[in-house]
């Protein structure tokens, strides 16, 4: 399984986002549509972006029933995204039944991968505000192999729980880990947090980086920065 570098496109409209995608000229990069890019503009950002030649992380994280998740899933996989993901709290069964909505009739679907807890959660808020009472490693690890043996291909998670993940599930299993900072970047709103250096040495497997490429003074120079870190 190789290394990647995926770009998380928090833009709010398409013209922001292709102007951003135009300073690449010599790459096309991974990236990650989330929420605000995609509820604002529509499956159609999805298709042109494809149509550029860029593999699509589509991280809409999806949690409700499992028939409802797997209708969703349906719609999603005629998108031809390469990755998408849902929330590992909605059970193992909301998990399989979203994998069988994804999967195509040809037996082909992009990867399918569960967030276990979001970066921005702390072991203090996860225990307090959502009575979760063990270790947030614990929590990640069973999330984990809750995704694993629903027959999903990895977890998001933080990058300083791949170690773990890894060593419970497999190194086949992926880690795709946001929290991402360069060492000499703010943490903005996120806890659990590391270099893309570190997260090479910790086993991550694909990396989200956010801001410190999209706001940089030079996206492109910071995202070759990032892959020389992570990748190279």
């Amino acid at each position: 399984m190789g290394k990647d570098v995926i770009i998380a496109l928090d833009f709010s409209g398409a013209m922001e986002t292709y102007e951003f995608l135009n300073r690449f000229k010599d790459e096309k990069p991974f990236v990650k549509i989330g929420m605000e890019l995609f509820y604002s503009v529509g499956p159609e950002i999805v298709r042109e972006i494809k149509k550029r030649g860029h593999r699509i992380f589509l991280d809409l994280k999806l949690h409700d029933i499992p028939n409802t998740v797997k209708k969703a899933m349906a719609a999603l996989t005629r998108l031809n995204v390469d990755m998408v993901n849902l929330h590992a709290a909605g059970t193992a069964q909301m998990m399989r039944a979203g994998l069988e909505g994804l999967t195509r009739p040809d037996g082909t679907r992009p990867l399918l991968i569960a967030v276990t807890q979001l970066t921005s959660t702390s072991e203090e808020r996860m225990q307090k505000e959502l009575l979760i009472g063990v270790p947030i490693n614990e929590v990640v690890v069973k999330y984990a192999e809750n995704a694993k043996a629903a027959g999903l291909d990895g977890v998001v998670c933080s990058p300083l729980e791949a170690k773990i993940v890894k060593e419970a599930c497999g190194v086949g299993f992926m880690t795709v880990t946001p929290g991402i900072r360069f060492a000499d970047s703010d943490k903005g709103d996120q806890v659990r947090v590391t270099t893309p250096a570190m997260a090479r040495e910790i086993g991550s497997d694909y990396i989200v980086v956010g801001r410190p490429i999209t706001a940089a003074p030079d996206p492109v120079e910071a995202y070759r920065r990032c892959v020389s870190e992570f990748v190279d």
